[in-house]
């Protein structure tokens, strides 16, 4: 079936719109994802207090803005599992997945798939760090691909996703077009923009990906 048939079709069977209501966007690339009962963190940064408590946290990488421990302590319990790559899990002394780039693991009753995340042409995210971003499928079968700090890599052209959490707000990451382009070449059914605004590129970064995506973007209003 032709990519753009089969993101069309998912459309309709989900009633003319990607169910979205349990991704929350908490701001810089922080989100938090409801799956039945199971809350899941990623990367979480400046969030609030009485956020429900985390049954697993996933970190992309080591970087301040994505791996806050004052954030983590808000959410986690002696039951939380963090999940991440050698850097950030080192960090803690138990109840930890590690991961690698372009590998498959169960963590809990999700299968996630990691992808590389890695700038091509600037510093702050070597590809020798090994960090990540993850492509997660839930228990209702939606795949998720939250990409981390990265480029439009090669490694994107083969991604398949129902909804891809996307950074556009260029210096550290993707620019806006980047992004578009990105997605236009994988073909998510829906697009996230994430990573921009507050000191990161302009705050109409999300837009840009709106109007150059071929797909379907929503842009999230951060969340209390």
């Amino acid at each position: 079936m032709n990519l753009w048939i089969g993101a069309l079709v998912s459309l309709v069977l989900m009633g003319g719109s990607m169910e979205i209501k349990h991704i929350h966007w908490l701001g810089q690339s922080g989100f938090r994802i409801e799956d039945d009962s199971l809350q899941m963190y990623i990367d979480p940064y400046i969030i609030p207090a009485g956020l429900p408590k985390a049954d697993f946290i996933f970190l992309t990488h080591s970087h301040f803005d994505h791996f806050s421990m004052e954030d983590i302590a808000r959410i986690k319990t002696n039951r939380t599992i963090i999940v991440g790559p050698q850097d950030v899990v080192s960090k803690f002394l138990d109840s930890t997945v590690l991961v690698l780039p372009g590998k498959k693991y169960t963590v809990g009753p999700w299968n996630v798939t990691t992808v590389p995340a890695y700038n091509l042409d600037k510093k702050f995210h070597p590809k020798e760090k090994r960090w990540v971003g993850y492509i997660i499928t839930f228990s209702h079968g939606q795949r998720i691909y939250h990409a981390g700090d990265t480029d439009f890599i090669p490694e994107m052209r083969e991604i398949k996703t129902d909804i891809a959490l996307l950074p556009c707000g260029g210096t550290y990451t993707m620019t806006a077009a980047q992004a578009a382009d990105a997605a236009n070449s994988f073909h998510p059914s829906l697009v996230i923009p994430m990573h921009f605004g507050e000191g990161l590129g302009t705050v109409h970064a999300g837009d840009e990906v709106k109007k150059l995506f071929q797909g379907e973007t929503i842009i999230k209003t951060i969340e209390p």
